[in-house]
């Protein structure tokens, strides 16, 4: 074979290649945007079922924390073996915030991601495994995150755990299931300027005090 035989050889290898690598970009480029316009599909009917007064249909699975109690103040409170929520900072956005569903006790207020916790979970577990299911942050597995502090609101029969959390790496929440209306990142100025969960109002100082020497 000449050489003109091999250069146009190695030419139309490369012409095949690089024809090859597109195709194969754009149809990666494709599946990243259907897969987020479900995602952003299933963010929109999530919000839209958060602002009904009505549960919505089709809720997941009872788990072995779900339900109602009552703590040492009288009141009925959410989780048969206690609750946790997450507090998540990214020290350049701000703490995670979720407007409630409309349906939800206190709905309509502003909180932190979380909910019951299961037998035989623990607080940071428990915080950790709500976040990500309303809000799709942090991992799975808790990776990506700090834990910082907790701080226990302790009524004996009844308890709340708020985990205090760092960020290491940047998150995008996105509301995954219908218990949010809205997620943001809220400035740590900003808190008081939300109409926040009776709870979180109370709780607030005190948690920023605990935060404060981490950041």
């Amino acid at each position: 074979m000449s050489s003109s035989e091999n250069e146009e050889a190695r030419a139309a290898s490369d012409s095949a290649k690089r024809a090859a690598n597109s195709a194969a970009s754009e149809a990666a480029e494709r599946n990243a945007q259907a897969a987020n316009d479900g995602a952003d599909s299933a963010a929109a009917r999530n919000a839209q079922a958060a602002k009904s007064t009505r549960l919505p249909d089709g809720r997941p699975p009872r788990r072995s924390g779900d339900g109602w109690t009552y703590g040492s103040d009288g009141q009925k409170h959410w989780g048969l073996n206690g609750a946790a929520g997450l507090m998540l900072v990214d020290p350049e956005r701000g703490v995670l915030m979720q407007h409630r569903a409309l349906w939800s006790v206190e709905g309509g207020t502003w909180g932190f991601p979380g909910g019951a916790r299961d037998m035989g979970e623990s607080a940071v577990d428990a915080a950790v495994r709500e976040s990500w299911e309303e809000a799709g942050v942090p991992d799975e597995d808790g990776s990506g995150i700090e834990i910082l502090e907790t701080h226990v609101l302790d009524l004996d029969t009844w308890s709340y755990t708020t985990v205090i959390a760092k960020t290491l790496r940047r998150f995008d929440a996105v509301i995954s299931d219908p218990e949010s209306i809205q997620l943001a990142w809220v400035p740590l100025d900003e808190l008081r300027d939300y109409p926040l969960h009776p709870g979180v109002a109370s709780a607030l100082p005190t948690l920023l005090e605990l935060l404060r020497p981490h950041l």
